[in-house]
C-alpha cells in the first residue's frame, strides 16, 4: 500500500488563508498544542528554525558589544507598578502566580516582559560613568495573557530575545536604538529573506513607557502586514522611577538613558507567511533546519547506497546541514513530503544518474531540476543557495512593491484597504488612526520620512502632519 501524500491534506492559500497557516504548522511538525489553551509545544523542526535565528543575531549582539544574562520570570506586583506607563501598558495581559503553600506574600507577576527587572539590577551595579554603557541581552519565553491565540504569531507563551542597554548619553542610547534597527532589517536580508519595512511608530503605537518606537514590518502573502521586532528609545524616564543614577566625569550625578528592543518566535510565522505556497513551506536556505536532502532512487542497489553515503557525508564535511533519507517509504512520498516541509535542495541519486557521473538536484522554491556532475557538488552547492536566498528575496520585494498603494483621499483608502497591502496616506495624527482603525480596522504601521502626500488630512479634514504606511496587521 503506497504511503499518503501529506500534502494533500493542506488547505490552498487563495481558498482560506489562515487554515493554510494552521494546516502547515501542524502537517510540517513544527509544533503542536499542549492541554493549556493558547500555549504551544514547539517541535524540532519548529524550534531549529529558531535557533539558527538565535545563532544568528546571537553573533551579531556579541560582535557589537552585548553580553547574555539571564533574569527571574517572576516580577514583584509593587516593582511592576513603579513605571506607571509601562504598568497601564501590559496590566491587562499580565499573569499572577498562585501557590498552594498558604503563602500569602506580595503577588508575583510572571513577566510578560522585563523592563523593570533589569531597571531594578542597573539601580544596584552602576554608580560611575566608568560602569556604563551596560548593554545586556536575555533569551526567555514570557507570558502575555491573549485571548485569540494562534500558533507562533500570538500565543500565551512565546520564545523572544529581549535587550536592555543604558547608556552615559542620550546620543549614545539614540544610536544605540537605531543601530539594533539595522541588525534585525539586515535578519531579513542576510537570513530570512524578508524585505522589513522600517520605521518609527506613532504615539498611539509605541511601546508602553518608551519615549519612541521603531518597528519592522514585513508583509504576509494575503496582503495583512506583520510587526516582526521593535527597538525602543526610553530616555530616562525609566531611570528616573528606578533611580539609575551615576556620577560622570565632571562629578554631576545623573540619570542614564536606556533602550530595549526584541524579536520573537513570530518570526517563523512570518517565514511561513511570506515564502510558503500551496505544497507546503518554502524555507529560504541559510535559516533551513535541513538545507539538503538526499534521496536515493532504487536504494536496494548496494553502488546507489555507496554513492548516496559519501554524499551525505561529503556535504556534511563540508558544513551543511544534510539529511540522508534511507528509509523504505517511496521516492514519491519521499519528494512530496520534503517539498511539504520546505527543504530549500533535494538530491536524487538513482542507477542510471551514477552511470553519467552525475545526481539530479531540484530546488524547491521553483522546482527547477539540473543535473549536476557529481564530483562538482560540493563546488556548487554555495552559488545554489545564494541564487535562491536572493530569488526568494526579491520575489518578495517585488510583492511589497505591487502591493503599496497611495491614496490621497479617504475613499480610495477604504476600497484599497478591502484588497490588502500597504497604503500610503497622510494624516492628521491619532484622531485619524482612531477614525480609520474604527472604520476599516487598519492600523498605523510606521511613520515615513516622505513628503506629505496631500496637505489636508483626508480622514479628519485638518492639515495633515506626517505620512503614515497603514495596513491591516496580524
Amino acid at each position: 500500500m503506497m504511503d499518503k501524500k501529506l500534502v494533500e491534506t493542506i488547505t490552498a492559500r487563495d481558498k482560506d488563508f489562515a487554515q493554510w497557516y494552521t494546516d502547515l504548522c501542524i502537517k510540517a511538525e513544527l509544533m503542536d498544542y499542549s492541554d493549556a489553551k493558547g500555549f504551544i509545544i514547539y517541535r524540532p523542526y519548529g524550534y531549529a528554525i529558531w535557533e539558527n535565528i538565535q545563532k544568528y543575531l546571537d553573533q551579531r549582539f556579541k560582535e557589537t558589544g552585548h553580553e547574555n544574562v539571564y533574569m527571574p520570570m517572576v516580577i514583584s506586583e509593587s516593582l511592576f507598578q513603579k513605571e506607571k506607563d509601562h504598568v497601564t501598558g501590559f496590566a491587562p495581559e499580565t499573569a499572577f502566580m498562585t501557590t498552594s503553600s498558604g503563602d500569602e506574600g506580595e503577588k508575583l507577576i510572571i513577566r510578560p516582559t522585563s523592563e523593570v527587572l533589569f531597571c531594578q539590577h542597573y539601580s544596584k551595579i552602576v554608580s560611575s560613568y566608568r560602569d556604563l554603557p551596560k548593554k545586556y541581552n536575555q533569551w526567555c519565553s514570557v507570558v502575555r495573557w491573549e485571548k485569540t491565540t494562534r500558533p507562533f504569531l500570538r500565543g500565551k507563551e512565546f520564545l523572544w530575545q529581549e535587550g536592555h542597554t543604558i547608556h552615559r548619553t542620550e546620543t549614545e542610547a539614540r544610536a544605540e536604538t537605531l543601530g539594533m534597527l539595522d541588525i534585525y532589517n539586515n535578519l531579513g536580508k542576510e537570513l530570512l529573506a524578508i524585505p522589513f519595512v522600517t520605521g518609527r511608530k506613532t504615539e498611539k503605537e509605541k511601546f508602553a513607557g518608551a519615549v519612541e518606537t521603531y518597528a519592522i514590518e514585513a508583509l504576509m502573502h494575503d496582503g495583512k502586514a506583520l510587526q516582526s521586532g521593535t527597538s525602543h528609545y526610553f530616555g530616562d524616564g525609566f531611570a528616573k522611577a528606578f533611580d539609575i543614577k551615576f556620577q560622570d566625569n565632571d562629578n554631576q550625578v545623573k540619570n542614564v538613558f536606556q533602550t530595549s528592543w526584541g524579536v520573537s518566535t513570530r518570526l517563523i510565522g512570518a517565514v511561513i507567511m511570506v515564502h510558503g505556497d500551496d505544497e507546503g513551506l518554502v524555507l529560504p536556505p541559510y535559516v533551513a533546519p535541513t538545507q539538503i536532502v538526499i534521496i536515493p532512487i532504487q536504494s536496494q542497489r548496494p553502488e546507489v547506497m555507496e554513492a548516496s553515503h559519501k554524499m551525505y557525508a561529503d556535504l556534511k564535511a563540508a558544513g551543511y546541514r544534510v539529511k540522508l533519507d534511507d528509509s523504505n517509504r517511496t521516492p514519491g512520498w519521499k519528494f512530496a513530503e520534503y517539498e511539504m516541509k520546505g527543504v530549500p535542495v533535494r538530491i536524487e541519486i538513482g542507477p542510471r544518474d551514477l552511470a553519467n557521473g552525475q545526481v539530479t538536484i531540484t530546488q524547491r522554491h521553483d522546482r527547477s531540476k539540473q543535473t549536476v556532475a557529481i564530483d562538482s557538488v560540493i563546488e556548487s552547492m554555495p552559488n545554489v543557495l545564494k541564487a535562491m536566498h536572493d530569488a526568494l528575496y526579491e520575489k518578495a520585494l517585488a510583492h511589497v512593491t505591487a502591493n503599496t498603494f497611495v491614496a490621497s483621499t479617504y475613499e480610495d483608502f477604504k476600497v484599497q484597504i478591502e484588497k490588502g497591502g500597504y497604503i500610503k496616506m497622510s494624516v492628521a495624527g491619532e484622531e485619524a488612526e482612531l477614525i480609520i482603525k474604527a472604520d476599516v480596522q487598519a492600523t498605523a504601521r510606521v511613520i515615513l520620512n516622505e513628503p506629505l502626500i496631500t496637505e489636508i488630512c483626508p480622514v479628519t479634514g485638518k492639515k495633515a502632519t506626517q505620512t503614515i504606511l497603514f495596513a491591516r496587521a496580524y
